[in-house]
């Protein structure tokens, strides 16, 4: 039996767009400083107490609860399945996964859980995982508790265990996990940044990657 550990946001889900904008008019909505789109971009997969608390620099805990407050209310009136589609070829790789009975599927992301719930609810692939891991019950990455948690109830080893993400996060996490990182190129980090991090493969491609994880656990 084997592991496959899916991220939502940059790797199965094309959210980019989405979160840009609402960091970006939850920021304005308490005249908080707006960061760059790169600053956004990097701090996908993390928990979005630390985030806010990356994009809003030398502010105060009771500020960074004004600023979350104002993302979470800012998202919730934006978010919706035509907002965050899959990524092409996703469902596809999903399949061919899913085809082979000696491979279990899970999800470790550092979205909310409600939030992580609903999104695969709407994409109607919820069923598909064989658990949903979130920081509301476990320490957000790149703290390998995640990966831990999903193997525990797969009841499935390091060994055969991958990690599939598109931030340094997810690398790290994996890494700081001992299981197989996989990086993906379509998401939130840049290739360099995603092997800096210690990803064993990066792919460019989501047809290719049934094949990466192949490789990557057969080794």
């Amino acid at each position: 039996m084997r592991l496959v550990v899916f991220d939502l946001d940059g790797t199965l889900i094309n959210s980019e767009a989405l979160i840009i904008e609402t960091v970006r008019e939850s920021f304005a909505s308490v005249g908080q400083a707006i960061p760059s789109d790169d600053a956004i971009r990097s701090i996908s997969g993390i928990t979005a107490r630390d985030a806010m608390g990356i994009l809003a620099p030398g502010v105060d805990s009771d500020r960074i609860d004004v600023i979350l407050n104002a993302y979470r209310a800012t998202y919730l009136q934006k978010a919706g399945l035509a907002r965050e589609p899959m990524f092409d070829g996703a469902l596809d790789a999903l399949d061919r996964l899913q085809a082979d009975p000696e491979t279990i599927l899970a999800v470790a992301t550092g979205k909310g859980h409600a939030g992580a719930i609903t999104l695969l609810e709407r994409h109607e692939i919820i069923g598909r995982f064989n658990s949903i891991q979130t920081p509301a019950h476990n320490r957000g990455k790149p703290d390998p508790q995640m990966i831990e948690t999903a193997m525990d109830k797969a009841g499935i080893g390091r060994e055969a265990t991958v990690m599939i993400g598109d931030t340094s996060h997810d690398m790290k996490m994996a890494r700081n996990a001992n299981v197989k990182a996989l990086g993906v190129a379509w998401g939130y980090h840049s290739v360099a940044d995603l092997e800096a991090a210690g990803a064993h493969l990066v792919i460019h491609r989501m047809d290719q990657l049934v094949d990466a994880v192949d490789k990557l656990l057969e080794a």
